[in-house]
């Protein structure tokens, strides 16, 4: 709906002009009415309009001046000048001032209509054009890409699920269309090697052949996604949408190119086809027991993806519920049916299911706020998988490792109360666009709310509240330095729904309004740190 001023020193002409238009079909608004140039002037300065209807020969400020007025306060504003002369000089002014129209009185109910259409499609383009070139900065600007990439990972790595849900997020970087049909995980690392005399570290060159996946992955444009797991420093992941030809297709590419610029012999992992979000995780895990399948003798291996899977989303969902019980005999029971239904089945079926379980209890303990040391953890040492080379070893680790977890749980020491809130720190860093509460937090790691901010307060020196308006305020901040993306996007993005909030709850923090924080030299914005 855009905002319509009428101004005429003719209270009837004004009138008329409200009686000929259907405004609100039209999608305007008449916001206000003048008798003379200066009135107006003082109205649009209190409150912007989109489209001015005016008369030249008005008293206190002529149509000419007030024209040249508008103009100054609001280049963008759109001017229809109505006139009861058929003057050259009005003419001229109001070419030279870019008015959409001149019309002559009276002016007839179709032609005004006629007149205000193509102001409205004019105005709407403007605005689809911006907004598509907000978007373009945005998606090229190097934040959107960090907060993408981050997305990518929690999906593979079944997170992402609440607050907001994961088509949600999804739309908010474009990506809700790789919900629907099959995708291919694809896990790719650099072989140490040696050349004549000089050996060549392979953690050396690890930025350029991540730079390499990623040019690769650009040139097939929406077909493949990039992202990166700290816990595997020296490995690029790849999702690639469509049928197994293409994924197998950007690898011989990957793997040509690999040769050619870095004088490696890269190795790659597949996974199995998967569709939808929720079942990414399989997909991801999968490529990764691929890849170590094959690590060692630089080949390509994609036989896990040729096997049926034992453990559906049901079951581990149901493994996750018997842990949170603690009823680690149940536990066990289900463990070992799974291990012994595998084994029959390959070698390679065992492995596979060993890797997922270690995973779920590994999923399982992060939730809880109880994670994984480096150890324990399977990111760190998938080795672990391929050691275990009977049911009753594999069963027999997992329910010590469960039961290590149970444990920490039951104690709920100080220890643990540290890893509780280090664990709802990070779930906050990572989810800080979204709807935040306490109650679902604490709900999330088992603590009674009162208690729970209570402690959060304690350990960290802030209140809940105030914590996630800390994490919220400083990425604020780098989009206002780092962007040049409206308030209303900033506030949106960082998790503040009304952007007049947002401005007063930054401006108590920093001492600026946003616009003032933008403006100041970037390295006084780079040191800026939010008041306490």
């Amino acid at each position: 709906m855009y905002n319509v001023m009428i101004v005429d020193d003719e209270q009837e002409i004004r009138q008329g002009i409200r009686l000929k238009v259907d405004w609100e079909a039209l999608g305007l608004r008449i916001a206000g009415e003048a008798s003379n140039g200066k009135e107006a002037l003082e109205l649009l300065e209190q409150e912007p309009c989109d489209i001015v209807i005016t008369d030249m020969n008005m008293p206190v400020m002529d149509g000419l001046s007030f024209l040249e007025a508008c103009r100054r306060l609001d280049p963008g504003i759109c001017l229809i000048v109505v006139t009861g002369y058929e003057d050259f000089q009005y003419a001229h002014a109001a070419v030279r001032h870019q008015a959409r129209h001149y019309l002559l009185k009276p002016v007839a109910r179709d032609e005004l209509t006629d007149a205000l259409v193509k102001v409205k499609t004019e105005l709407d383009k403007e605005v689809e054009d911006a907004r598509r070139a907000k978007d373009m900065e945005w998606q090229l600007s190097r934040y959107y890409k960090e907060l993408r990439d981050g997305f990518l990972l929690q999906l593979a790595r079944g997170g992402a699920e609440e607050p907001g849900g994961r088509l949600e997020r999804a739309k908010r970087f474009g990506l809700e269309a790789w919900n629907e049909g099959a995708v291919w995980f694809v896990s790719a690392g650099l072989l140490e090697r040696s050349e004549g005399e000089e050996s060549r570290p392979a953690r050396q060159f690890r930025l350029p052949f991540e730079l390499l996946c990623r040019e690769l992955a650009e040139r097939r444009e929406d077909a493949v996604l990039i992202f990166r797991d700290e816990h595997y420093p020296g490995l690029i992941h790849a999702i690639v949408r469509g049928d197994k030809g293409q994924a197998h297709a950007y690898m011989d590419e990957l793997r040509g190119a690999v040769r050619s610029h870095l004088g490696f012999e890269p190795t790659i992992g597949i996974g199995e086809a998967v569709t939808g979000f929720a079942q990414w995780r399989e997909g991801f895990s999968t490529a990764l027991l691929s890849w170590h399948l094959s690590e060692g003798n630089g080949r390509q291996t994609d036989r896990p993806s040729e096997e049926p899977a034992f453990l559906p989303e049901e079951k581990l969902q149901l493994l996750h519920r018997v842990l949170k019980k603690g009823e680690l005999e149940t536990f066990g029971r289900l463990v070992m049916e799974s291990l012994v239904e595998a084994q029959q089945y390959s070698r390679t079926m065992l492995v596979k299911t060993i890797f997922r379980l270690h995973l779920a209890i590994e999923s399982f303990a992060e939730q809880a706020g109880a994670p994984f040391d480096g150890k324990d953890s399977l990111w760190l040492r998938p080795d672990v998988a391929l050691q275990l080379r009977t049911p009753e070893l594999a069963a027999d680790h997992l329910r010590k490792l469960a039961g290590s977890v149970v444990d920490r749980l039951g104690e709920r020491g100080e220890d643990a109360e540290i890893s509780v809130i280090e664990a709802s720190r990070a779930y906050i860093d990572e989810n800080y666009m979204y709807e935040l509460n306490l109650t679902s937090l604490a709900e999330k790691f088992n603590y009674n709310p009162s208690y729970f901010s209570e402690l959060f307060k304690a350990k960290t020196g802030k209140t809940f509240i105030g914590y996630v308006s800390d994490v919220r305020m400083g990425h604020a901040a780098k989009l206002l330095t780092e962007t040049s993306l409206g308030l209303w996007d900033i506030s949106e993005l960082t998790g503040f729904s009304n952007p007049s909030y947002f401005s007063s709850r930054f401006k108590r923090m920093y001492g600026l309004s946003p616009s003032e924080y933008r403006q100041r030299p970037s390295e006084k914005n780079d040191s800026e740190l939010p008041k306490k």
